[in-house]
């Protein structure tokens, strides 16, 4: 998936990024069907985008959410996240969960080859599919997954609302 800078110019352009993906050997048609130039066609064009560290955005931490008879239960992968740096509330049916995923000390690194993990600040505010009672909330953390638990209201009888 090709990212945005910020001033929204894609950072590669369609058929780019079909060459980039692809080797040259692969590469027989563009996207439009339109057969390439075999011989010394545009080679992909990266941009350099530039990064402001304080308009960095906290990573959205995946989630599961579902219910058994008498519970709505989400859980959520937190692993290498202490159980300190973790922060969860609930307001008006919607419930948060931020924390702080450490890296560890990483003295004396001067290049990284790969870098796919995500360490730093996360957050995810989910509104809660069904009413549930904020006095009956269990939070585990076990095995690096947050497990909360909520006691469902009761959804009582479909009500008849007088038309005045």
């Amino acid at each position: 998936m090709a990212r945005k800078s910020r001033d929204n110019n894609l950072l590669l352009e369609e058929d780019e990024l079909t060459a980039a993906f692809l080797g040259d050997d692969d590469i027989d048609s563009d996207l439009s069907g339109t057969p390439s130039n075999s011989t010394g066609g545009a080679q992909p064009t990266l941009v350099e985008e530039e990064w402001d560290e304080e308009e960095s955005v906290p990573g959205q931490l995946a989630v599961d959410v579902y219910e058994t008879a008498d519970k709505l239960v989400v859980k959520a992968r937190t692993a290498g996240v202490n159980r300190s740096d973790l922060d969860v509330s609930i307001s008006d049916n919607q419930l948060t969960i931020r924390g702080t995923l450490s890296a560890g000390n990483e003295e004396g690194v001067e290049n990284y080859f790969l870098q796919e993990c995500y360490w730093g600040e996360f957050s995810r505010t989910i509104a809660l599919p069904v009413p549930v009672k904020e006095d009956e909330i269990e939070a585990v953390l076990k095995d690096g997954v947050l497990t909360i638990s909520f006691g469902k209201m009761k959804q009582d009888t479909i009500k008849k609302i007088q038309i005045l």
